[in-house]
C-alpha cells in the first residue's frame, strides 16, 4: 500500500480540512497518542473520515451499531458518539491487546456503558451473535482482515435489516483492486466481496452500493456503501 506521506499535497489538504472542520479533541487524541505509545499499527480511520462515519450513523439514526475491527477504539469512539443514551455498540477484535487499548480509550472517552468488545476470531464472534438471535443492526462498519471481507459480507447480511447501513473501509487498496491478476490476499479478498455485492444487486436484489476513492493523509484508498434493500 502506498504510504500516507508519498503526496504532501493529499496531507496538506487534510490538515487544512481538520483544522477548519474537526475541532480539536482531547478525547481523541489521547486515544491515539495512547495507541501509538502501545506501538499499535497506524492504521486508524483519520479524523475527516472519522467524523463521516460520525455522521452516518446520526443521518441513519443508528441506536444499534456493529464494528468488526476495533483497533485501538479510534473510529469505536466516533461512531458510539452518535448513538442515543439507549444505544448500542458491539466491536470485534481479535488481538487481546488491541482491545485492552480500546478499553481504556473508550472508558476514558465515557462511552464504556455504550459499547461492548468481543475478543477473539471475529467469524467465529459474528457466528455467535447470530446464533443469539439478536435484534439486527443499524450500522455495521467492516473494518479488519481483508481475505475475510467476504465472510465478514455474509454475516453482516444476517446480522442486518431493510435499511441496514453497510460499510467497508480500504476497499481501493492503492488501486489494485483493479488488478484482476493480483494475488495478494487482501485483494483477492476484496474483489470477492465486491462480486457478492454485485450478486446481491442482480433480480431480487437485496443491497444497493457503490464505492468512493479517497485521498489523504491515509494515502489512497476507499470506501463501499451498501443498503440493505430487501430480505
Amino acid at each position: 500500500m502506498r504510504q500516507p506521506t508519498d503526496n504532501p499535497l493529499w496531507t496538506d489538504v487534510d490538515a487544512y480540512l481538520n483544522e477548519t472542520l474537526i475541532s480539536s479533541d482531547p478525547i481523541l487524541e489521547s486515544a491515539l497518542a495512547a495507541n501509538a505509545a502501545a506501538n499499535l499499527p497506524t492504521i486508524d480511520v483519520s479524523p475527516t473520515q472519522g467524523k463521516f462515519l460520525h455522521l452516518l450513523a446520526l443521518l441513519q439514526g443508528a441506536t444499534r451499531i456493529l464494528e468488526i475491527g476495533t483497533l485501538g477504539g479510534y473510529s469505536t469512539i466516533w461512531l458510539a458518539r452518535a448513538l442515543p443514551p439507549e444505544g448500542h455498540l458491539i466491536t470485534l477484535e481479535f488481538e487481546p491487546k488491541h482491545a485492552a487499548v480500546a478499553q481504556k480509550n473508550i472508558a476514558h472517552a465515557g462511552l464504556a456503558h455504550l459499547v461492548e468488545i468481543q475478543i477473539g476470531p471475529a467469524a467465529d464472534s459474528l457466528a455467535k451473535l447470530h446464533a443469539a438471535d439478536p435484534k439486527p443492526f443499524d450500522l455495521i462498519f467492516i473494518d479488519a482482515d481483508k481475505p475475510n471481507n467476504p465472510t465478514y459480507l455474509e454475516w453482516a447480511l444476517k446480522l442486518s435489516r431493510k435499511g441496514t447501513l453497510i460499510i467497508v473501509d480500504n476497499v481501493i487498496r492503492d488501486g489494485e483492486i483493479a488488478n484482476p491478476a493480483s494475488t495478494e490476499p487482501a485483494i483477492t479478498g476484496t474483489r470477492a466481496m465486491f462480486e457478492m455485492i454485485g450478486a446481491n444487486q442482480q433480480g431480487n436484489a437485496r443491497l444497493t452500493a457503490t464505492a468512493l476513492q479517497t485521498v489523504g493523509s491515509k494515502g489512497y484508498d476507499g470506501f463501499t456503501f451498501a443498503l440493505v434493500t430487501g430480505d
